[in-house]
C-alpha cells in the first residue's frame, strides 16, 4: 500500500488527498485508492449543510490530535485536507495505525 502517495509535505504541515463516502454505518478511515492516490474515508453524516465535512474534520482531528481543515473539494467526494504542524512520516504512521483497526 502506497499511502505515501496521498500525502504531500508543506512548510507548516501536510496535505492529504481523501475520498469520502457519506451516509455510512460508521465513521472511519478504511483503505487506500491506488488509482486515485487517495485515502478512503467513510462518515455517518449526510453530505448536506456541511455535516459530512464537519465530521471529516472531527475524525482526522482525533486521529492526528492536531488542527485539520478541508482546503479543496468542499462540495466533492474528492477532497484535500491540511493537517497543521505535522510531518509526512507522522501522518503516514498514524494513517497506517488507523487502517489496522
Amino acid at each position: 500500500m502506497k499511502i505515501r502517495d496521498a500525502i504531500k509535505a508543506a512548510s507548516n504541515g501536510v496535505y492529504i488527498s481523501i475520498e469520502v463516502t457519506p451516509n455510512s454505518k460508521q465513521s472511519c478511515v478504511y483503505g487506500y485508492n491506488e488509482w486515485r492516490k487517495s485515502i478512503a474515508v467513510r462518515v455517518k453524516a449526510p453530505p448536506k449543510g456541511g455535516k459530512a465535512n464537519a465530521e471529516i474534520v472531527e475524525l482526522f482531528s482525533k486521529i492526528f490530535r492536531k488542527k485539520v481543515e478541508i482546503v479543496k473539494g468542499h462540495t466533492s467526494s474528492q477532497k484535500v485536507i491540511f493537517v497543521h504542524s505535522a510531518s509526512p512520516q507522522e501522518v503516514e504512521s498514524l494513517l497506517v495505525k488507523s487502517l489496522e483497526k
